[in-house]
């Protein structure tokens, strides 16, 4: 059997190209290879303000999104966090196992308390119900960005912790640092593709004309500084690369080193490029979202076999732990 992979998906909204290039492009691969459960962490979505009537739009949107992208049902087990309350369960007893201080420690929790006037301690407690979406499958191999290498190191470190105080049961986690692009904001390209501000992303539901209009408004530079190529044209040099044919990059990268690269015709061959790939995922989404009870479908059937997993997980770390009644 090859080795497991667990990776979560929030259902946010608006998956855009920074997304498929960084993470959805690589799961699609990946599943080729390994054992894959990808998750609609639901449950992760809720640690700041949300609106609970567009939550479940919200998670049929993602599981749409990324079948047209390419994930697979017959190949990976997708599923919804909150159809498998083994999650819930698990993050509890390992928040028994957590110090308060490690938890503070979280670079993302920092930042993101920093911003809000209440914090609530589902955002602190936020990477303990992610060490548990793990442990739960004994996922061996975590697919992640740099961002996230913190938050697997605690999981890492909870494994431990329960290996050493019950018993050797939990592995721990590897990380599998993606090979995705970094996909920078086209309005800003000094900070990441943001779904949250408006002008910095290309989402996989944009029409053509509006991803024509996107790249047109894209931030360029006026050449190279430093030596090197400018934030912005590199930028649309890292969506080229991601949806363009290889000739296609090549030739702009020549026309950039000889000083003789046209903006505009950079981004109209852009353009095309990114609707031509990206035509065939929106069709497919927008079929799958007019039969939303067959997407929940293929959630219903992911989290039962996810279930069938985390149960006999549970059933273990429960006897493990002295809950033997």
């Amino acid at each position: 059997m090859s080795e497991r992979i667990f990776s979560g998906i929030q259902p946010t909204g608006n998956i855009h190209v920074g997304n498929y290039l960084g993470a959805v492009k690589n799961w699609v691969q990946l599943q080729e290879k390994y054992d894959c459960l990808f998750c609609i962490v639901d449950y992760h979505s809720v640690t700041v303000a949300y609106d609970p009537e567009g939550l479940e739009e919200r998670v049929l949107d993602a599981t749409a999104t990324n079948i047209a992208a390419g994930l697979d049902p017959e190949k990976s087990i997708i599923f919804a966090q909150s159809l498998v309350p083994e999650h819930t369960e698990l993050a509890w007893l390992l928040t028994c196992l957590t110090s308060v201080g490690a938890l503070e420690r979280m670079t993302q929790f920092k930042e993101k308390a920093a911003r809000q006037e209440s914090i609530f301690a589902g955002l602190m407690n936020y990477p303990i119900l992610m060490a548990a979406d793990i442990l739960l499958y004994k996922a061996g191999l975590v697919p992640v960005g740099e961002d996230q290498l913190q938050h697997l190191e605690l999981s890492r470190d909870l494994a431990r912790r329960f290996n050493s105080t019950f018993r050797e049961y939990f592995p721990e986690p590897k990380p599998l640092l993606t090979s995705g692009a970094r996909v920078m904001g086209l309005n800003d390209p000094s900070s990441k593709m943001s779904k949250s501000l408006e002008g910095s992303y290309i989402g996989l539901a944009d029409e053509e004309d509006l991803i024509k209009q996107k790249i047109r408004r894209a931030v360029t530079d006026p050449g190279p500084q430093g030596g090197k190529m400018g934030p912005g044209v590199a930028n649309l040099f890292t969506l080229l690369e991601g949806f363009a044919d290889p000739d296609v990059v090549n030739y702009f990268k020549r026309q950039y080193a000889q000083q003789s690269l046209m903006y505009s015709e950079l981004k109209e061959s852009l353009a095309a490029a990114m609707n031509t790939k990206i035509a065939p995922i929106r069709e497919k989404r927008r079929e799958l979202l007019a039969k939303p009870e067959k997407v929940k479908d293929i959630l219903y059937a992911g989290a039962e076999q996810a279930r069938q997993i985390a149960q006999r997980t549970m059933s273990e770390v429960r006897q493990l732990m002295g809950f033997r009644i």
